[in-house]
């Protein structure tokens, strides 16, 4: 009997080793600081670093917000993985221990919506636009999950999921909670086709998710950036006495500091739609134009040649559609 004892601790203590590892590898706690910071008399933002998403960072890269009100906490934006999720929910805990009654996504990109498995476990209610649940069903959104997985394992890895939202929003949405009034302001299809906005009525403070950039060069993918320009100027239109960006610091000029993020659209569109008009070919289009203008700012090196790419694609298929 003891041989057979001794045989069932040694197995548990594998299945035991084997959990503790299992754990380990589904994303261990982040150690890079996520630190809050309040930028109205209910608002707060953590501000990811400026660079691509990397082991260095381990994936905190993007922004996200929350809102404290009496009655409860709305998130918006849950970070680039599972564990940052998790240390966003231990961040607001240092400052309330009201519930997290709703998360709002602004969009599904992996840096703003991996957090989410993270915010389900605790309960809270998940709001977006019915556009991204094209995106969540896409292959782009599959292979964007394997390529996460490959670069930023742990912390994304076989355990970490897509997960829709449980409220698909048709439009622009109000609601209150806690006597907090939220405007969520629906600006897709811009940088992607569910930009969500949201307004924090008495703080006069706006989350605009990736319409706005600050501090480096914006990722464009497949945007469309003639709709991203209109949304911008609807963005200066609502005056908010702040702005949280997607990536950067808060602006409290949002027109001074939407200017980057203005100009470098309007010069992508400028340059790509002269070689498309000359049937020039993309890389030598590439390599004659001048870049000196934006190459400085971070996230260059990473984004513009795929941003350029991106651009003249969309130009071709502006350029068809008036024939």
């Amino acid at each position: 009997m003891l041989p057979l004892l001794l045989r069932l601790g040694w197995v548990a203590a594998v299945v035991l080793l084997a959990t503790s590892s299992s754990r380990a590898s589904a994303g261990g706690r982040v150690t890079v600081p996520v630190k809050p910071i309040q930028v109205g008399p209910h608002s707060y933002y953590v501000r990811g670093q400026a660079s691509e998403a990397s082991g260095k960072n381990q994936g905190f890269m993007s922004n996200a917000g929350f809102v404290v009100t009496p009655a409860g906490v709305v998130v918006f934006d849950t970070l680039g993985s599972p564990p940052l999720g998790e240390e966003l929910i231990r961040q607001i805990r240092k400052i309330t221990r009201q519930p997290i009654k709703r998360v709002i996504i602004s969009h599904f990109h992996a840096d703003h919506g991996y957090g989410l498995q993270a915010f389900k476990a605790i309960g809270a209610e998940v709001w977006a636009h019915r556009d991204g649940k094209l995106y969540l069903e896409s292959d782009l959104a599959r292979q964007r999950l394997e390529q996460r997985k490959r670069t930023l394992a742990p912390w994304v890895d076989d355990s970490t999921r897509l997960v829709p939202a449980d409220v698909w929003l048709e439009g622009d949405t109000d609601f209150e909670l806690g006597g907090v009034r939220f405007e969520l302001i629906h600006l897709g299809p811009a940088h992607s086709p569910e930009d969500l906005m949201m307004k924090v009525s008495p703080d006069g403070v706006l989350f605009s998710g990736d319409l706005l950039f600050t501090g480096r060069i914006p990722f464009v993918g497949e945007a469309d950036s003639k709709r991203w320009l209109g949304a911008i100027d609807r963005l200066l239109a609502f005056k908010p006495r702040a702005m949280v960006p997607g990536h950067g610091e808060a602006s409290t000029h949002p027109s001074a500091d939407l200017t980057l993020t203005r100009d470098y659209l309007l010069y992508l569109r400028e340059v790509m739609k002269k070689a498309v008009d000359d049937f020039v070919p993309f890389e030598e289009a590439y390599r004659q134009t001048d870049w000196s203008r934006f190459s400085s700012h971070p996230a260059f090196q990473a984004a513009n040649r795929v941003n350029a790419y991106n651009t003249y694609l969309l130009l071709e298929k502006e350029s068809l559609a008036k024939e």
